[in-house]
């Protein structure tokens, strides 16, 4: 689709809709988490905090992609959300991996069967699109299967309201630079539109989101003197929902969306290459019935995604295709007022193919599926004891049976004061990318994970100082490694334990100046390639200066990474391993926001890294320097 058409419908929704301008309802924030129980459960009687980022927070962080505003959460580290945009990104939870991160969207599980890891590509998503996200740390199997032994992220998109039509267009201009460079300009553009709204039994939600970014070198050059060529990153994102609630009880959801991605790359570290890239279109479809009945809720989560994907390097051209089938159906049964359970049964399907110069690797070969029943029971009692256990037995079609549980009882011993503990295990799934590459071992066996957790939550001052800490050791077996040495995925000997320390507080001093902070203490027994900071501190000041003018000073600190890397040194090449110490890095972001027209028209200022830090994410890669970002939202 044309970009400029894109940007033009964008500008054209701003002025041709408003005949429809209706004002917007506000919405009351409820204190409610669902990640650990499947259903809404009260805040106060989960076992686990649970780290929420509503739709009143993702303003704050107007401009900011996804990967950067996960990457302020506790525990959470993003690599590669600092660097050009479209950098390929490394997900890190309490020190694990990519693959050891489930994502669900609209609470079905998404991945790439063609991907290394198997995980998610969240460049894919814009952030316009999402109404809030639910972020949950430890083993989490017993619910969500294999790949959740880290943490879950729990991304609900936006939906349809109560008008007949509503929605809103905006355009995002900014600038895109490394540090100690005065080009400022414009060099990033997001654009888009949504519609949404209802009438008698029926409901319907659709967005469209056009992105283009140039500016920076994917590679970083070795000294000033030389000059890379910028690297092109563009997306598109299209979505669908239609919901339809024949009665009370039943309710009908039905999604459809479009994703195309093409970004430009470099040949590796310092090393540039004016014609790589690679090229992702997605295609997800999905159905997610509902019925409520007396006692309880019945609930399937289905959903069926294909990926293609399409890159160029070193002069090759390398294709991939994969396929996704997950269907998840589960019941909550109330046994009394204060007992429910919840039971399920999970399939999943996956194949991927791919064809290149080297190597070609058939659907026939390269698949498989897992089908896990699970049952959870949640007891929160009437004197301030809570309780979630639960277990789930894994049939793999390649690896046979995996039994998973946890353990998380929680107490309050007031409404101010709440002490929480848990025990979970989980297990990984080698990727299909693990098993049938040529890089891969057929051999591999699944990860297996052990998270324990102990911890508190204190609110004072009627709950205008929030306090709460959480330490954390989890332990891995079988861990899925990567040998630098013969590029080849293998089975790590022995144990490898990461513990850790997260705490977070907030304080209101009044109705219009609010503060936030977080700490992380990540420690690896195994260093291995993962480049997680062992301290990580995030704070903000949120200020309502007025009814329509609001501004937010962020503040990140990120300490020193340890990296294993090879080199291939003259003259014989022979690869040989280097380590290396990634210096700390501080950054200063500000965002304001300003009602122009009341209920109609927002615009909001961005300004990242302030002081124009120049640091190393990723070694031999660019970093972004101060950039400026504009932005309107009309609402219609």
């Amino acid at each position: 689709m044309n970009k400029k058409f894109i940007r033009f419908s964008a500008i054209a929704m701003l002025f041709a809709m408003n005949t429809y301008a209706q004002e917007q309802e506000p919405k009351q924030l409820e204190e409610v988490v669902v990640s650990d129980s499947k259903f809404s459960l009260p805040k106060e009687k989960s076992g686990k905090v649970i780290v929420q980022i509503t739709a009143a927070d993702l303003k704050k962080k107007a401009g900011q992609s996804v990967a950067t505003i996960l990457s302020t959460v506790a525990g959470v580290e993003i690599n590669g959300n600092q660097s050009r945009n479209g950098k390929d990104l490394g997900l890190y939870i309490r020190g694990g991996r990519n693959h050891q991160v489930l994502i669900l969207i609209d609470g079905v599980p998404v991945t790439d069967a063609s991907g290394i890891s198997l995980s998610y590509d969240l460049r894919l998503l814009p952030v316009e699109q999402i109404e809030s996200i639910e972020i949950m740390k430890g083993a989490s199997s017993t619910l969500y299967g294999s790949g959740a032994a880290t943490g879950v992220i729990n991304i609900t998109l936006k939906k349809a309201g109560k008008k007949a039509i509503a929605g809103n267009a905006y355009l995002n201009v900014g600038t895109q630079t490394v540090a100690k460079s005065a080009n400022y300009s414009v060099q990033d553009y997001n654009q888009g539109f949504a519609v949404n709204g209802g009438f008698e039994k029926v409901n319907y939600f659709a967005s469209l989101n056009s992105t283009e970014t140039t500016g920076i070198s994917e590679a970083r050059p070795l000294n000033s003197n030389t000059q890379f060529e910028n690297d092109d990153f563009s997306r598109l994102n299209s979505v669908v929902k239609i919901g339809f609630t024949p009665t009370k009880k039943l309710s009908l959801d039905f999604f459809a969306n479009y994703d195309r991605m093409k970004s430009d790359f470099d040949a590796g570290s310092f090393s540039d290459d004016p014609i790589n890239f690679s090229l992702s279109e997605q295609f997800r479809v999905g159905f997610s019935p509902k019925y409520k009945y007396n006692k309880g809720e019945f609930v399937i989560n289905s959903g069926a995604n294909v990926i293609n994907r399409d890159i160029f390097n070193f002069g090759s051209l390398f294709q991939a295709k994969s396929r996704s089938v997950n269907v998840d159906a589960f019941n909550k049964y109330e046994i009394s007022s204060q007992l429910f359970v919840v039971t399920g049964a999970q399939f999943q399907f996956h194949e991927m193919s791919n064809m290149s110069l080297y190597d070609a690797i058939t659907t026939d070969l390269a698949k498989f599926n897992m089908i896990d029943p699970y049952v959870t029971a949640v007891y929160n009692s009437d004197f301030g004891l809570n309780v979630n256990a639960g277990a789930r037995y894994n049939i793999h079609s390649k690896y046979g049976n995996n039994l998973v549980y946890n353990v998380n009882p929680s107490y309050s011993f007031s409404e101010s004061l709440k002490v929480l503990a848990s025990y979970s295990t989980a297990f990984v799934t080698p990727s299909l990318y693990q098993l049938y590459s040529p890089y891969g071992d057929l051999d591999l066996s699944p990860e297996k994970d052990a998270t324990a957790e102990i911890g508190f939550e204190v609110s004072l001052a009627n709950k205008k100082l929030v306090l709460n800490a959480v330490a954390f050791q989890r332990e891995e077996e079988d861990a899925i490694g990567f040998d630098l040495m013969t590029y080849k995925y293998f089975n790590v000997d022995g144990k490898n334990k990461a513990k850790g320390f997260e705490t977070m507080v907030s304080y209101a001093f009044n109705d219009k100046v609010k503060f936030n902070a977080n700490y992380t203490f990540t420690e690896l027994e195994r260093q291995s390639r993962i480049l997680n900071p062992k301290h990580k501190a995030n704070a903000t000041v949120d200020v309502q200066a007025t009814a329509r003018l609001a501004f937010n000073l962020a503040y990140q600190f990120v300490s020193d990474r340890y990296l294993e890397y090879t080199t291939y040194p003259a003259p014989n090449f022979s690869p040989v391993l280097n380590s290396e110490i990634l210096k700390d890095y501080q950054l200063v972001n500000a965002n304001v926001r300003f009602e122009l027209i009341k209920n109609r028209l927002n615009i909001f200022s961005a300004v990242d890294n302030i002081l124009d830090k120049d640091f190393v994410e990723s070694r031999g890669y660019s970093t972004r320097g101060r950039n400026f970002k504009l932005g309107l939202n009309f609402l219609f």
